[in-house]
């Protein structure tokens, strides 16, 4: 099956009940098999009218309890922003599919880009809690897809899958885990009653208990600056109090969340940082390498945000060379960069062209001279 394919059934698999979307290229699969699959399961499929309202949509949904889901590619995921601001403050679980292609604005249409890096970490204004994952193959994406909503369950925080246009539509054999092999996490709810239940109390794990708007609990849910009742506060200690946890309850478990793979890193003189369709090629080519003599090895980015920091910075006390290759201009080389405190060597592409194994080879080849 394809990437998108395997992101719905994964999307279903993990107890999604509810989807709006509005059809775009090159995630319109994922929201036409949705849209046969849903009501079969007893759950609701909604096309909106765009996708800013999709990304509201499934805001309103999460508060009732159910997992919720929407799907869109470049375009549409610059319209969710504002929303996607809003469910980080209220804190409200749900996972935004972002299926990468080429841009600024419509860009192109049909062909892949991994330009959206830094939009999913700050595309909404101001500081914010972000998690973002990025599969590289059609099971990475069925097995991210439920991880996705495992952390949004469990931190109250949106999380993007970062896909782009080849990992979406790339065919491949896919063995599907057994029903109890998959681990599926729930949102913690109150056992309080109505009457005695503060919203946004703050809790051991800096992680509001969660209660079903519809069961009984009427609370307020406002964008605004809030207190633990959920109404606008101006006081600055309270403001302060707020921002700080929303973002410290993904930093304090970052080693938690970040996940990657390392490829014959043992004893590489050199590192390919990919991630996305980028790693399968990467994984070639450092395999082509060690062919020809050379001690390349791979670290596979799984997590983008929060970023691995700690694991690039480890790494830069034996490896003397970086190479970073990615469909855009260098976003994720950026963050290579700050993290080893050295330049990478890029590879970059934005003509909607995939970077192939040779082009890795080729720069491997070079650095290693």
């Amino acid at each position: 099956m394809t990437g998108n394919e395997a992101c719905a059934e994964a999307a279903l698999s993990a107890g999604m009940r509810f989807f709006a979307g509005y059809p775009i290229t090159p995630s319109s699969e994922i929201a036409e098999i949705l849209a046969q699959r849903l009501p079969r399961e007893g759950g609701v499929f909604i096309q909106m009218e765009d996708e800013l309202a999709s990304m509201a949509a499934i805001i309103g949904a999460s508060l009732t309890g159910t997992k919720s889901m929407t799907a869109t590619s470049g375009p549409g995921f610059s319209l969710m922003q504002e929303n996607i601001g809003y469910a980080c403050m209220t804190e409200v679980p749900c996972v935004v599919v972002n299926v990468q292609r080429g841009g600024p604005s419509t860009g192109l249409p049909t062909l892949p880009s991994q330009g959206d890096v830094m939009q999913a970490r700050w595309g909404t204004h101001g500081d914010h809690p972000a998690i973002t994952v990025a599969p590289a193959t059609v099971r990475e994406t069925f097995d991210w897809t439920i991880q996705a909503f495992n952390f949004s369950e469990q931190y109250r925080v949106p999380v993007i899958v970062l896909l782009d246009e080849i990992v979406a539509h790339v065919n491949e054999k896919i063995v599907f885990p057994k029903p109890e092999e998959i681990e599926i996490v729930d949102r913690q709810r109150t056992n309080v009653p109505p009457e005695k239940f503060v919203p946004y109390e703050v809790t051991d794990s800096a992680i509001p208990l969660f209660a079903d708007f519809g069961s009984g609990y009427r609370y307020h849910v406002t964008g605004l600056s809030h207190d633990e009742t959920g109404f606008p506060t101006n006081d600055p200690k309270k403001i302060d109090a707020l921002y700080r946890r929303l973002n410290d309850k993904i930093e304090q478990n970052r080693e938690r969340i970040i996940r990657y793979k390392t490829v014959m890193l043992d004893d590489a003189q050199m590192c390919v940082v990919a991630y996305g369709s980028s790693a399968r090629s990467a994984h070639r080519a450092v395999r082509q390498a060690r062919a020809m003599g050379i001690k390349a090895g791979m670290l596979q980015l799984q997590v983008l945000w929060p970023f691995p920091d700690d694991v690039l910075s480890a790494l830069a006390q034996n490896v003397e060379t970086f190479i970073v290759p990615e469909m855009n201009l260098g976003q994720v080389a950026h963050e290579v960069a700050c993290a080893t405190r050295r330049k990478p060597t890029q590879i970059n592409r934005i003509d909607g062209g995939l970077i192939t194994p040779e082009e890795i080879v080729e720069q491997i080849r070079s650095v290693s001279v």
